[in-house]
Order: structure tokens, then sequence, then C-alpha cells
């Protein structure tokens, strides 16, 4: 009797989609053995937007949880989400960097490889799955599944086959958004079965309403493996239930086999975790959206896309950034959005509602996904939208990786003279996200508080004792010292107060400050790139107005600063 294994998702990307991915390493720890019992066909622990947000709001080494969870989970394969020649960043690494990392991976404890490209370029995905099969690993190929013009099922099936021929094990249709339909979803599969031999997943999300009837059609038409999550954590933007596909399938030929008293053990401990996180899920996120029919949105980006607007104080501009979305997706020639490109749209989107103007600011991934070198873009772009974007610069036609010169030698160098370096995963971490991981490897992080009213066994949590307020438009940090003990102000961290002065050029958005390029008394056109500003994890060029000399410059790199503070002053 055929039966259908499962993919748990839950330590990934259930809560990537629904919790911004920030459960904690201790809150998995507990339950690892329980759910190694199960009998899945893999875990997914590991990869996504979990290596960034470890280091970035956890204070967490992304290598330790992967060890740590490698020490409890013997029986279920661990399995990581890759983003090609992205690795777990958001631009194409030299090749050498994504040698290094596959093989580290593999060594600490990957023991299968989900590899992917945002725009179904095989080219970037060639020298991470080469390298995984080397290792041992098993290579799960990925076709990003989506709806345009320019996707229709025999293109699919084209690139499976190719990806077969590279020597994938197996092959998942990645349907980050939720789009497949049941008739869809019976037609790939059927189309997919008929045309390669190895075992074929499928991967969707529950944002459209579609997915458990869409896996049931999947069935019938012969899948392999369905991603779930267990139902504390599943619906929403996240995946359909485990214990729910597991019942559902039950006396069926696609009988899992899987012992549901046991699964509803473990959901008990995940209904504890998720009342931990309560602050911090959105209720957007977990809502049926069929507004994604019409938008293409996937999971983990909504919940990103509406912290996005919450950090630059404009959550009522996300009806607008939705209906913005489709228009920037068309002119960018339709790329599936999946991480990075759906960064990519989805921030310019965000941009072009922000600015009142579109295209006013385009970030630099903006510019590299035009030129190229983020792969083949699925439709052309049109050579007016090239030319608004580019100017006099031409697109790359050549593999993209092809342009980078060996990054290894040099990181580890930079990394060594920062006195960073630990251990030998540490300069992997530096070359994948050079403005937050030295921070983060010297100790500096600070573990972001979790904003739920209630703590894990029920009680309410301790009162906040630190507030930042406005005053006036200055910005200050305030401290509860004691019950009627005092009150502590400072200033916002990483800068000495906000500043608004005439005539300055000023933040048009809260970011951090990546890169100073210039120094006080320096000659500059009108133009010239003055400041590069990380904003929604995309860095943003601040450009001269006018020629002129630097006057004055009021931060620092690493100083976070609000939309309107002054940043420079150029006379």
């Amino acid at each position: 009797m055929p039966q259908v294994k499962l993919t748990d998702t839950t330590l990934r990307d259930a809560h990537q989609s629904l919790i911004a991915t920030r459960m904690r390493t201790r809150d998995m720890l507990p339950i690892a053995e329980k759910m190694d019992e199960i009998g899945f066909f893999s875990l997914e622990v590991w990869g996504g937007a979990t290596f960034d947000t470890s280091i970035r709001y956890l204070n967490e080494d992304p290598w330790d949880r992967l060890r740590a969870l490698k020490k409890i989970i013997r029986k279920t394969p661990l399995q990581m989400l890759l983003r090609g020649q992205n690795l777990v960043g958001y631009r194409h690494y030299s090749d050498d960097i994504v040698v290094k990392f596959v093989e580290h991976a593999a060594e600490s404890g990957i023991d299968i490889f989900r590899i992917f490209d945002a725009v179904n370029d095989i080219r970037n995905m060639e020298v991470s799955i080469k390298t995984a099969r080397r290792v041992g690993a098993h290579v799960q190929g990925t076709v990003c599944y989506t709806i345009s013009p320019v996707h229709p099922i025999p293109l699919y099936v084209k690139m499976a086959k190719e990806l077969e021929e590279m020597g994938c094990d197996s092959l998942c249709i990645k349907d980050m958004a939720g789009l497949i339909s049941p008739q869809n979803a019976f037609d790939l599969v059927k189309a997919l079965k008929e045309e390669i031999s190895i075992p074929v997943d499928l991967h969707s999300h529950c944002t459209s309403g579609m997915a458990p009837m869409s896996y049931m059609f999947a069935c019938e038409a012969g899948v392999d493996i369905l991603d779930t999550a267990f139902s504390p954590f599943a619906w929403g933007t996240s995946q359909p239930p485990t214990e729910t596909t597991v019942a559902a399938l039950r006396g069926t030929p696609y009988d899992t086999g899987l012992d549901l008293f046991m699964l509803t053990e473990i959901k008990k401990y995940f209904e504890e975790v998720k009342e931990k996180y309560r602050g911090i899920l959105d209720p957007i996120s977990e809502r049926i959206d069929t507004n994604v029919l019409k938008y293409q949105i996937p999971g983990g980006m909504l919940s990103n896309l509406v912290s996005q607007l919450k950090e630059q104080n404009a959550l009522d501009k996300y009806d607008a950034v939705l209906a913005e979305m489709p228009r920037v997706r068309e002119e960018l020639g339709y790329p599936p959005l999946v991480t990075p490109t759906s960064q990519i749209v989805g921030t310019q989107a965000v941009l072009n509602v922000l600015m009142g103007e579109r295209y006013k600011v385009v970030p630099k991934e903006v510019r590299d996904y035009v030129k190229g070198l983020y792969g083949r873009t699925p439709a052309p772009i049109s050579k007016e939208m090239i030319a608004k974007i580019l100017g006099d610069d031409k697109p790359i036609t050549v593999r993209p990786a092809d342009l980078l010169p060996p990054e290894l030698d040099r990181v580890t160098k930079e990394a060594q003279a920062l006195g960073i370096v630990k251990k030998p995963e540490d300069i992997l971490t530096y070359a994948l996200y050079p403005a937050i991981a030295p921070k983060f490897l010297r100790g500096e992080t600070k573990e972001e508080t979790l904003e739920a009213p209630k703590s894990g066994n029920g009680k309410a949590a301790p009162m906040p004792t630190e507030f930042r307020v406005e005053v006036d438009g200055d910005e200050f940090n305030v401290k509860i010292l004691s019950a009627g003990g005092g009150i502590a102000i400072s200033a916002a961290p990483g800068q000495e107060s906000p500043k608004k002065i005439d005539g300055s050029i000023t933040a048009s958005m809260q970011g951090m400050v990546l890169k100073i390029k210039v120094k006080k008394g320096d000659a500059v056109s009108k133009g010239d790139v003055v400041m590069v500003l990380e904003a929604m994890k995309m860095e943003n060029n601040i450009h001269a107005p006018h020629g002129g000399s630097v006057k004055d410059i009021f931060v620092k790199e690493g100083n976070t600063v609000s939309a309107g503070d002054a940043l420079i002053m150029i006379g």
C-alpha cells in the first residue's frame, strides 16, 4: 500500500511564517526527542531566515542550534532550506564561500539540503547541488511554484528533469505563497511523476486556504512527501497541520502510518510555546487571506511586511503596498516571490508607496536584480524599466557567480583582524552578514525581549521596565529603576539624541547606518553616494542632492536612525 511521508516544518518555516522566525533554541530542545520518535521523512530545522534572526535578534549562534538539535535527533534526517548561490543571505556569494558553507552545514548536522533559486535559474543551484552530493547529503532540488503568464506546467517539468539529471535525490514543488489550486497540484504532480523517477514533495502554505485540498489532490496524483507543521504553528501563512493531515489520510491508500496519539502529545507542548510568543504573533499572519490569489505574497513575507511597516510607522499603508506589489512584480519580469526576490519586490513596493513617487528610491538589490546579478528573469524586463533603474549601465548574461572573485581568503583575514573568530564557522557567519555579524560575534547583541502578555506558565509576564518615548520629536529611553524609586532617562541607543536640522540630508525611513562614504571637509558632486542605510534588509544609497563640501556628519556607522533624522550637512 503506497504511503505518503511527511516533512515537519515547525522548527523552521512554520515559525518563520507566523512569528517572524523568533522561536528560540531553548523552546525547541525539550520536545526534539519526541519529534524524533514520530517517523517523519525529515524535520526542517535550519536555513531560510533562521540564520539571520538568530544573530540579529535572538543572540543565538545558528551553528550551535544545529549541533544541539543533532545531538538529540538521531533517527530523523535534519533538513535545511538553502537559497542556492544566496545560501542563507540576500546576495550571491562566491563559489568558494558556497562550497565551504555546504560542507560545514553537512558536518554540523544537515542531512537533506532543499536547494532552490528565487528565479528558477538552475545555474545558481549548480555549485551547492554538486557540493551537497559530494559530501554525501540528500539533495532535494526545488522548483519555485508561481502563477504568471510565463510559468506553464511544462516549464516546471523541464526544470525538474534537469535537476534529476544533475543528481538530485528528490524534487520539491515549493509553493511559498499557497497559490497552487487542487487541480493544478494534481496536474503538476501527475506530469512530474510521468517524467521523473525521484520522489516528489509538495510544500505549500495555507495563506489562501486551499493547501489542505491541494494536498489531497496531490496524493491522488502520486505525491510522495507533504510538508506540514504541528497545529499550534500551522494554518494562516504557515503549512497545513500535521495532525489533521495524518487523520485525513488514515485508512486511505495514502495513510502516513504515523501515531496520532503521539502527535497530540507534541501538539500540547507547542500550544504552550505559542503562548510565550503571543505578543509577536500578528493576527494578519494567522488569517486566511484570499487576497494572496491576487497579490501572490508568500507566508514568511506577509509577517515580515507587517513588521517592516510597523518599523517605519506606516502600517496604515498596508493595503496600498499590497496593491503595488503585482505592478512591481510584472515590471521586474514576474519573479516567483520567495527570498530574496520577495524582499526585492516587496521593499521596492514599500518604497514606491512611502516615497509617494514610484522608483524615486531604488535599493542596491533591486538594481542588481535588474542588472541580472540574481540570475535570468522569468520574463524579459522592458527597456524602459532597465533604463529607469540602471541608467547607462547594461545587464549581464553570464552566470552571476562567474563575475565574483573568490572571497573566502579575504573575509577570513578581515574576520581575524576584527578579532571575532573563536571557531571556524565564525568566518562563514561574518562572510554572510558582514554588517551585523561583528556585533554578534563580539557578544554585544542583546536578546530581543518577547512582547508576550503572558509567560509560558500562564502567569502574567513581568511588567516592562524600559520604554522608548518621543517628546517633541526627540526620542529617549526611559528606565524605571524601582517602584517609586525614580526614573532614568537616556538618549536612544546608538545616538546622542535624534537631530532635526534645517538644510541637512535626512533619513527617509528607519534604518541602520551601514557605511559613511565621506568625511568632514570632503568635496562632493550632486548625485554622489555619501552614505549607505540598511533598511528592511536592503541597502539604500543616500545621494548628495547638490554639490558642495561636507560641513557636518551627525551619525556614526552602526547608528539606528528614524525617518526625518539628520544624517549629513553639505554646504
